[in-house]
């Protein structure tokens, strides 16, 4: 057990850091950080980091939080992406309102619960005579029009309806008319939330399926990219895609005239992410300094800073700092300067460490002797000094050796902390050890259940991968001693 104290200690100290500009505590080394193991401290860890690198601002309403333009750019990123790629699916965007009637929402009772609901009791001083609920579900306000849209077979092709974003929750809401078609876009869409997280977050996940007891309310399955952070030992679903089958259809009368001229039920599908694959990526890569930004999403990807001496033309070297920002801008690159003069160079560094800029160009003054620059990595510290005529070719392999690395070192991490139990005793001990636990089951949910009284509701399954460990004959499962139908991951989850 590490000693809490020293924790706590080392937590402050590599804050006093940054605020001090290299003076007073040294730095919190990673490998020390991630040795500590206490969940408390990793959770203060990514309170203050997320605040501290102007990611997010926090007000006054509990519970909402302002993102800021650091947090706004990568966002922006993931939704270009995604956008593009819905729309090559000739997914089209449109808006809903926020509200949804009384009459409505009690047409979904099934699947709220009143927790959920947030009411408008008033307009200025005045009560309204008819309570207005900020929807807890998109399909609470969008399915009746779903129902005065859809009429023929020749409006109900591949071209499905999705709203815009709202609230930076992305979700899309598609209507077919087979199960087939429905089936085909929950997978297409899943393969892009991995992309997203993958390609872009440099974030490995677990693509399959939620167990009956864990799939989304009113959905005949529920499919997940799941992640896992390895420091607090918790699962993370980081976006979902549902078949509802023909539920709300039946609900709301969304029906459409086939080409027999017979009125038909259409198959729906729903799917969204949200702003939480941001907060995946800060925990799986943040380090005691602070933030490590995957190159693809972050904002600038290149910081350039002077690094005079005292006896150097400061001056020469605050503006050999330009000539690095136009050629890497020309060629595509994200890359601003710090010019600013009241910071010290030691200070700079430690603030684009905390806002986790992928790489810190220097300029001394040995460098314009030499005419190069001198590159240091935000993922791994490393150091190269490269050629200003080879600059540009140099920074891209650089940036795309980093956005690598960043994935190979996530995932080392994440299929370290996989453990196999096929014992109750051996899923226990993963379990007290904050593993991702891959154990055979019978796919019960009462079982599901159970294990999740005899955890105290702290162990849950996360993911059925589509692509399944053989399971030997005969295998049992882990919690009730019944044949085993598949192999899931089981875990703590946010």
């Amino acid at each position: 057990m590490a000693d809490t104290s020293e924790t706590n200690f080392k937590a402050k100290g590599w804050w006093w850091r940054w605020w001090c500009g290299g003076v007073g505590c040294g730095p919190w080394e990673k490998d020390q950080f991630q040795s500590q193991g206490e969940e408390i401290f990793f959770e203060e860890w990514y309170s203050e980091v997320v605040v501290q690198s102007e990611m997010i601002e926090y007000h006054d309403i509990s519970g909402c939080y302002i993102l800021r333009p650091w947090t706004m750019a990568i966002w922006e990123t993931m939704q270009a992406f995604f956008d593009a790629e819905i729309k090559k699916m000739q997914v089209k965007n449109c808006y809903f309102p926020l509200f949804a009637s009384l009459t409505v929402l009690d047409k979904d009772k099934d699947h709220i619960e009143e927790s959920e609901v947030a009411w408008v009791t008033k307009s200025g001083e005045s009560k309204l005579q008819v309570p207005i609920a900020i929807r807890p579900r998109s399909e609470t306000i969008m399915y009746p029009s779903y129902s005065k849209w859809i009429r023929g077979h020749q409006s109900n092709n591949s071209t499905p309806l999705i709203r815009s974003l709202e609230f930076l929750w992305q979700e899309g809401a598609t209507a077919f008319a087979t199960k087939e078609e429905a089936d085909k876009e929950v997978l297409e869409i899943l393969e892009l939330y991995r992309r997203i997280y993958e390609e872009y977050l440099a974030v490995p996940v677990l693509k399959g399926t939620k167990s009956e007891g864990e799939k989304f309310a009113g959905a005949v399955y529920t499919t997940c990219v799941e992640a896992f952070v390895p420091n607090t030992g918790r699962g993370v679903t980081g976006a979902a895609a549902h078949c509802l089958g023909q539920n709300y259809a039946e609900m709301l009368d969304i029906t459409y005239e086939n080409e027999k001229g017979e009125t038909a039920m259409v198959w729906q599908n729903c799917w969204s992410y949200s702003t939480r694959t941001i907060g995946v990526m800060v925990m799986v890569h943040g380090d005691a300094k602070g933030l490590v930004l995957p190159p693809k999403v972050a904002s600038i990807q290149a910081i350039v800073i002077p690094r005079p001496s005292k006896d150097a033309d400061a001056q020469a070297i605050f503006d050999a700092c330009l000539k690095p920002v136009e050629e890497l801008s020309e060629a595509g690159l994200r890359v601003e300067a710090d010019l600013r003069d009241y910071y010290s160079p030691e200070w700079k560094h430690s603030h684009w460490e905390l806002k986790g800029v992928p790489l810190r160009i220097e300029i001394r003054p040995e460098d314009l002797k030499k005419k190069q620059v001198h590159c240091v990595r935000r993922d791994s510290s490393a150091k190269v000094n490269i050629p200003m005529v080879d600059m540009a070719k140099e920074v891209k392999d650089m940036l795309d050796k980093i956005q690598q690395n960043l994935f190979d070192v996530a995932k080392q991490k994440r299929d370290a902390s996989v453990a196999v139990a096929r014992t109750w005793d051996e899923f226990t001990v993963a379990l007290s050890e904050n593993r991702l636990i891959l154990a055979p089951w019978c796919d019960e949910q009462a079982v599901e259940e159970d294990v999740k009284a005899r955890t105290n509701s702290e162990a849950k399954s996360l993911c059925s991968t589509f692509e399944q460990p053989e399971l030997p004959q005969g295998t049992l499962c882990f919690a009730s001693g019944k044949p085993a139908k598949k192999l899931t991951y089981w875990g703590r989850s946010y």
